[in-house]
């Protein structure tokens, strides 16, 4: 028998916080250790650890121990503690599909994102993460390869198990959206349709700010890049461009990209040389050095004979040759921003459907006058 108080029962203790951190929905369970922090011993089951398990070493009812770890807050601070603890040393996970059965909730999100690997997402996804761990939710990722018919497959294969989705840089159209949005909460991310809930970068601030320093330095033929015609996004970025050109009485030339990525601005250089153009806009950072590579690899200086101007400021623009001038895109509040938004939504009580985040221009090295 283990004894509360003895020197064992406290490293037994003591072993099992290191083991397991406080407890949130979305885990599976096994078997305890049969030592509860109120120092009585349960009898070990030949099963995992279940809530009346908890209930019985806490000396609290089962539905106390359902609101401290399913809702917390809603308990004072140390009875909230105890029971986790208890929870921890039992081993107890909570079984998210066995949570449903009577709430009809799983307490797990799905985020749907255009292009796993495209690191302007990275931020995203972490702000979207933290604020769905702060309302004790899992958050689920899923990747659509740039392809509508993958993407819309995939969100009505996620729909069924979860109690929301996120989609980013979706590449359907308004219609498929809503037909998604009418089965089960979701919050487009880089996306504003019409009755769905949407999070997006205003791009007109930092676009405006580039076209104002390149006018000032004397550019007026100018390349915009583009991204995939299925995004959104790109169009609203083209019609800036084209706005701003025309009130600055600039020319630009649309060129489009085989493909939102390094390799799509490798090979858009040839293009951009047959242009004429002294600047470049581009619909991502990762085409602005793709083209800055080509450009290094046929002697061409940057930003003496080419001005690049990159989007979204993704980790690594600055580590460029010469560092990548810039817009910020501010990826980290919208994820967080969706992701509240989507809670809301769930519990029934929307915050409104449209969200727009400023962009910023990021002056580094890429930009410099035309030459003479």
């Amino acid at each position: 028998m283990r004894l509360a108080g003895t020197g064992y029962d406290r490293q037994v203790r003591h072993r099992a916080r290191a083991r397991h951190q406080p407890l949130g929905p979305g885990f599976a369970s096994f078997e305890g250790n049969g030592v509860g922090e109120t120092g009585r011993s349960t009898p070990k089951s030949k099963g995992p650890a279940t809530i009346y398990d908890v209930a019985r070493v806490s000396g609290v009812s089962p539905s106390t121990v359902s609101r401290a770890l399913n809702k917390p807050g809603r308990l004072s601070a140390d009875t909230e503690r105890r029971i986790r603890e208890t929870a921890a040393e039992l081993g107890y996970r909570i079984n998210p599909m066995a949570r449903a059965l009577p709430t009809g909730k799983t307490g797990t999100l799905a985020l749907l994102v255009s292009d796993l690997t495209n690191p302007v997402y990275f931020d995203l996804l972490r702000g979207a993460e933290r604020v769905a761990r702060e309302h004790g939710s899992t958050l689920i990722f899923a990747d659509s390869q740039e392809s509508p018919e993958l993407e819309r497959a995939t969100a009505e294969r996620l729909q069924i198990a979860v109690d929301g989705l996120l989609l980013v840089a979706s590449r359907l159209d308004d219609a498929q959206i809503q037909e998604l949005a009418s089965v089960k909460p979701l919050v487009a991310v880089n996306r504003f349709v019409s009755g769905v809930s949407g999070v997006v970068p205003d791009v007109r601030p930092g676009i405006t700010e580039a076209f104002e320093q390149l006018h000032r330095r004397g550019h007026r033929r100018i390349a915009y890049l583009a991204g995939p015609e299925a995004s959104w996004l790109n169009g609203m970025r083209w019609l800036a461009v084209f706005d701003l050109a025309a009130d600055m009485d600039m020319e630009v030339v649309e060129i489009q990209t085989s493909a939102p990525t390094r390799d799509g601005g490798v090979e858009a250089f040839a293009e951009v040389k047959a242009a004429g153009v002294t600047a470049v806009l581009a619909y991502n950072d990762l085409v602005a050095l793709g083209l800055l590579r080509a450009c290094r690899d046929h002697r061409v200086d940057v930003p003496g004979d080419l001005s690049i101007v990159g989007f979204d400021d993704i980790f690594g623009a600055d580590l460029s040759a010469p560092a990548l001038t810039t817009i910020r895109s501010p990826m980290s509040d919208m994820g967080k921003r969706a992701a509240q938004m989507l809670h809301a939504e769930i519990e029934g009580n929307p915050g409104g459907t449209e969200l727009l985040l400023p962009t910023k221009f990021v002056t580094r090295e890429s930009v410099a006058d035309p030459r003479k």
